[in-house]
Order: structure tokens, then C-alpha cells, then sequence
């Protein structure tokens, strides 16, 4: 149980660190000296490492102890954090950012793998409302934290107050953390890794630069769609490759996991959330600032009440899932994010802050009924010796779905903002309409969920007994 919890802390603190750069991005613009298109690339690049690093880690957590991956995770983000404290400038910072990403990526499959080894199945869903609860907090007090730091100390600040509590939870971790199952001493297919970093990457790369918020002109616009045409090819020879190896155990992420049509429904279901969650918490810190009239701070307040409210609804969740089933939580939970995106659509320069405070707590109440019936029921449906490709394959999909809908959304919102400027509207005048046009298309995509959420079952082996208290017991330590 030590180890989940060490995991857990951990995963706050990367995810923490993710959602702290969104607001951020303006002041260090105007601190570094740099156009905007140039420091989007601190969020674009971190979400490419985590792109070209996640599809590898089914086949490390395989081959590797969990104490070494744990280790060689926080010591990259705490290395990657210290980078960007002392760094000079925009380069020195950059790099800090993708050495951060490289241990953020390993992270949460690690998280969710060892969870599901040692976690009993009729208790799955209430250790996954914790997860949840990670999940949810840190988004929570990351833009909040960033507001408020940004507007008192500056943006150096930001890493400063991380950097400690992950010393900490690497100190922890070097004292208690132990080695969960069996490692095995498959020999690393490295044509499969350079094919995944090309192919993923390849893929966010292309959605980020229509995510960058600037003007995109014809140049940047056929990087772009080479980008993600080159990508899917590369993708598909690194299907073909994986199909290849696991036919002797040795691919690099097994597409077996595929063969489950629960866990390929869950993970349909969780792209469509992720574009909905990422495009809109990339999107609305934009409105809020741009065309409502907050600053950094307030926009980090009217997150904070329904994500802190997410967080505490996760283990609530969970509970209701060991007894009641997916479906019970992943209807009204998708309704909700639905109907939040549609709300969304329709509010104006002139809609009280109020209002879209309750609007995002109903979306946050909707994510946390959906993320513990999908991360458990997906993951649940696999094999036990599959555990780690379906947690790596989720996280995957996870983070290019959410490029993707941080793509669309920003991208709406910037041609329709950069339209109404060259015909003399203002950013206000501008901006609401780019808003509600990229809202009301993320609300029909998220229909897709709520019709998917019907067709959800629970594991069959999550039935064999009556939630009880958790008490998983630890394996023998692996050499």
C-alpha cells in the first residue's frame, strides 16, 4: 500500500508541474522577450516528449524493476525542474521542459500498472477514485498556483515550489519503494522505438503547431499536415512491426489489448473526454483572460471550485463503481460533459464570472464520474500480463487526443479572432464568437461518449465478490 501511495504523491506533483505552464505562457512571453508562436513550444514540446516516451513504457515497466523505473522517473523530472529554475533563457528552459516530460511520461502507466497487480478487482474502482483524485487536484491547484505566483513572485517561482516536493518524493521513494511482480529480459526492439517516436510524435507535433494559437500561415500549415501525414504513415509501419514481435512476447506495446471490446470502447470513450478536457482547459484561460477581463489569478479561481470538487468526488466514485457498475457513473458523467460544453457555447463578454464557475464544477462532476468507470473497466478487461501495454496505449491516446483537441479548439478560436481583427472588431468583439463556434464543436464530438458510455460492462472478474476495504498485499521484492 506504501507504494501506491509514493506513486500517487509522485503523479501529483508531475501533473501539478503540466498544468501550471497554460496560464503561464503570456508572462513568459513578455519575460523572455519572445513571440508567442515561440513560447508555445513550452507546452508543445513537453507534450511531444510525453508522446514519443509513453508508447515505450509497456514494454519497460516489463523489463525493468519498479524501483528502477520509479527512480529513473523522478530523477528526470527533478533534474528537468531544476533546469528550468536556474535556466538563463528561452533555450536552456526549453530543455528543462522535455527533460521534465521524459519522467512526467513514465509516471501515470506506472501508477496505473502497478495498481492494477496488486489491487484486488472488486476493489479496483475505489483505489482508481484516488487516482481520479491525482488526476483532478493537481489541475486544480495548478493554474491557481500559477495565477497567484505569477502576479506576486514570477515565473521562476513555479518550478521553485515544485522542485522541493519532488526531492522529497525521490528521497521517499529511494527509502521505501519496493519491487512489485516479475521483470523480464526481453531484448529491446530499438527499430520499434525510433517508429514510435516518429509516429507519435510526428502526430502532436503537427496538431500543436494548429494548437499554437497564432497566426498560421501557408507554410506553418503544410508543416503541420506533413507532420500528421507523415506520422500516420510512420504509425502504420509500426503497427505492422508490432504485430511482427508479439507473435514471440517481444513488441513494444502488444496490440492484443486491442482484441478486448471493452477496453477498445473505454479507450474510444476516453479520447473523446480528453479533447473535451484538454481543448477546453486550453481554451478557456484565453476567454477568461482575453475577451472576459481577467487576470491571471482569477482565471485560476474559477477552475479551482469544480476541479477541487472533482478531486474529492474520486474516491466517492470509486465506491459506487465497485458496487453499481460503470454505467451507473459513465451516462450521467458524459451527459455532463456534453451539456457543460454546449453551455459553453452560448456565453457572452457579458455572462457573469459566476456562471462559468458553475458551468466548469458541472464539468468537472461529469470527469469524475467518467475517468474511474473508464480506468477501470478498460484496464480491467485485459490480461493480467497486458496490464502495462493497455495502461501505455491509454495514456498514448490520452495525450493525443488531448493535442488534438487543443488543436481544433485553439485553432477556431484564433481564426475566428485573427478574422474579426482585420476587420477592425476587438479582441472582445473578436474573440467570443471564435469561442462559442470551438465550444459548440467540442460539444457534438463529446456526444459520441455519451451514446459509447451505454455499451460499457464491468469486468467479469470485478463481479466475483462485494467491494471490501483495500488491503493489497505486496509481492516478493524482484531482482
Amino acid at each position: 500500500m506504501r507504494v501506491i501511495w509514493l506513486l500517487l504523491v509522485a503523479a501529483f506533483v508531475a501533473i501539478l508541474n503540466e498544468t501550471t505552464m497554460a496560464i503561464a505562457i503570456p508572462e513568459l512571453n513578455a519575460s523572455l522577450g519572445i513571440p508567442p508562436e515561440l513560447g508555445q513550444w513550452m507546452t508543445s514540446a513537453f507534450m511531444l516528449t510525453m508522446a514519443v516516451v509513453i508508447p515505450t513504457t509497456g514494454f519497460l515497466l516489463q523489463r525493468f524493476t519498479t524501483r528502477q523505473i520509479f527512480l529513473a522517473a523522478m530523477i528526470l523530472f527533478t533534474s528537468g525542474t531544476l533546469i528550468c529554475l536556474v535556466a538563463p533563457g528561452f533555450t536552456v528552459l526549453l530543455i528543462g521542459r522535455v527533460v521534465q516530460a521524459g519522467g512526467t511520461g513514465i509516471m501515470m502507466p506506472l501508477l496505473m500498472t502497478t495498481m492494477m497487480n496488486v489491487v484486488p478487482p472488486h476493489s479496483r474502482g475505489r483505489m482508481m477514485g484516488r487516482v481520479g483524485l491525482v488526476i483532478s487536484l493537481a489541475p486544480a491547484i495548478g493554474p491557481t498556483m500559477s495565477g497567484i505566483v505569477l502576479d506576486s513572485l514570477g515565473w521562476r517561482w513555479l518550478f521553485g515550489i515544485v522542485l522541493p516536493i519532488g526531492l522529497i518524493a525521490l528521497a521517499l521513494g529511494a527509502k521505501w519503494m519496493t519491487n512489485l511482480g516479475e521483470s523480464t529480459h526481453s531484448p529491446i526492439d530499438v527499430l520499434s522505438i525510433v517508429l514510435s517516436a516518429f509516429a507519435f510524435g510526428g502526430i502532436v507535433f503537427g496538431l500543436s503547431q494548429f494548437g499554437s494559437g497564432g497566426e498560421t500561415g501557408s507554410t506553418a500549415t503544410g508543416l503541420a499536415w506533413s507532420a500528421i501525414a507523415g506520422g500516420v504513415v510512420v504509425l502504420g509501419l509500426f503497427v505492422w512491426r508490432q504485430l511482427i514481435l508479439q507473435r514471440r512476447d517481444g513488441a513494444l506495446l502488444d496490440l492484443r489489448i486491442f482484441s478486448s471490446r471493452n477496453y477498445v470502447i473505454a479507450v474510444v470513450i476516453m479520447a473523446v473526454v480528453a479533447l473535451a478536457m484538454f481543448g477546453t482547459f486550453s481554451l478557456l484561460p484565453l476567454y477568461l483572460q482575453n475577451v472576459a477581463g481577467l487576470n491571471a489569478t482569477q482565471s485560476g479561481l474559477v477552475l479551482l471550485p469544480g476541479s477541487v470538487l472533482m478531486g474529492l468526488l474520486g474516491p466517492v466514485m470509486g465506491r459506487i463503481y465497485d458496487a453499481k457498475g460503470p454505467k451507473t457513473l459513465l451516462v450521467p458523467g458524459t451527459i455532463l460533459i456534453a451539456a457543460a460544453m454546449f453551455s459553453y457555447s452560448i456565453v457572452s463578454p457579458s455572462t457573469p464570472t459566476w456562471v462559468l464557475v458553475v458551468v466548469q464544477t458541472g464539468m468537472s462532476v461529469g470527469l469524475a464520474a467518467s475517468f474511474t468507470p473508464l480506468f477501470s473497466a478498460s484496464l480491467g478487461s485485459l490480461d493480467r500480463h497486458l496490464y502495462s501495454h493497455g495502461s501505455a496505449a491509454l495514456n498514448t491516446l490520452q495525450q493525443v487526443a488531448g493535442a488534438a483537441g487543443t488543436a481544433l479548439l485553439i485553432s477556431i478560436y484564433s481564426a475566428a479572432l485573427h478574422s474579426g481583427q482585420a476587420a477592425g472588431r476587438t479582441v472582445v468583439e473578436a474573440g467570443a464568437p471564435g469561442a462559442q463556434s470551438a465550444f459548440l464543436l467540442a460539444a457534438i464530438i463529446a456526444l459520441v461518449a455519451v451514446v459509447l458510455a451505454f455499451l460499457i460492462k464491468k469486468p467479469e472478474d470485478q463481479e466475483d465478490h462485494p467491494a471490501e476495504e483495500v488491503n493489497p498485499v505486496e509481492t516478493a521484492p524482484r531482482d
